[in-house]
């Protein structure tokens, strides 16, 4: 297996007020089959699909996909004056905050919030990864 993420997808209670939580933090839909909303990215694409059907998909219950899974989800920008309007553009599209942004004891700059189905979000200043010239990230920074 390759060293990569193809696709993120996350499932939600309600398609289509999820996509318009992204779509307000300025993220453009891409066409998609029924059933599935797309929105690419940089490398990767994330995949907002209908928690009943992505259960079924599994074989598992629906109740068996709940709560805060211990994953959360990254958004990493160039500078720290960044981080703040992008958490308060996501608590006026109606997520929840969870932690205002704040130095953090390894140098950088971040915040938390929710999304409308609990997905946590980061948003992230790392001073020792900088973004490459299309918003790439890596860990030691994009060449």
């Amino acid at each position: 297996m390759e060293q990569r993420i193809s696709l993120i997808t996350l499932a939600v209670t309600d398609m289509e007020r999820s996509a318009a939580f992204y779509e307000a933090l300025g993220w453009k839909r891409v066409e998609s089959p029924d059933g599935v909303i797309a929105f690419d990215l940089i490398g990767q694409t994330l995949g907002l699909y209908s928690k009943d059907a992505l259960a079924r998909d599994m074989g598992i219950e629906e109740s068996d996909i709940t709560g805060f899974s211990g994953i959360t989800l990254a958004h990493n920008v160039a500078d720290k004056e960044d981080v703040a309007p992008i958490y308060s553009a996501a608590l006026a599209a109606g997520g929840r905050g969870i932690k205002e942004p704040h130095d953090i004891f390894w140098g950088g700059y971040i915040a938390y919030f929710a999304d409308l189905d609990g997905y946590v979000w980061e948003i992230a200043h790392n001073p020792f990864s900088p973004l490459g010239p299309g918003g790439e990230f890596q860990w030691n920074g994009a060449a």
